[in-house]
């Protein structure tokens, strides 16, 4: 049998093994994810950076697959989420200004 049907054999019973559950490596980051977020209130790209993944892959573990595992945990990283979300323009703008007056008192 060529590899690619083994290898395609593995990764559907792979998935149905798993069905709709996580791996529990996952399950697990994710949650620290969250707890993280609500201890300190950072922004995704702050846990992000301190996690060493990506942007996309927090803001996706806290946007979609903590709702699938544990609905009260989702509510409240939400609503820090959305906190967020609001005063994103005024720190890009404070980020801008600190930019530029440092490029002016070097040049």
């Amino acid at each position: 049998m060529p590899i690619f049907f083994i290898k395609k054999e593995i990764h559907i019973y792979n998935s149905i093994e798993r069905g709709n559950n996580m791996y529990e490596s996952i399950r697990n980051r994710i949650i620290e994810e969250a707890m993280c977020m609500l201890e300190s209130k950072k922004t995704i790209r702050e846990i992000a950076k301190e996690s060493s993944i990506s942007k996309s892959t927090i803001h996706k573990d806290l946007s979609q697959r903590l709702q699938e595992i544990d609905e009260n945990l989702y509510e409240e990283v939400k609503e820090i989420i959305e906190d967020h979300k609001k005063v994103r323009h005024i720190r890009g703008g404070e980020s801008t200004k600190i930019k530029y007056l440092n490029m002016k008192r070097k040049g």
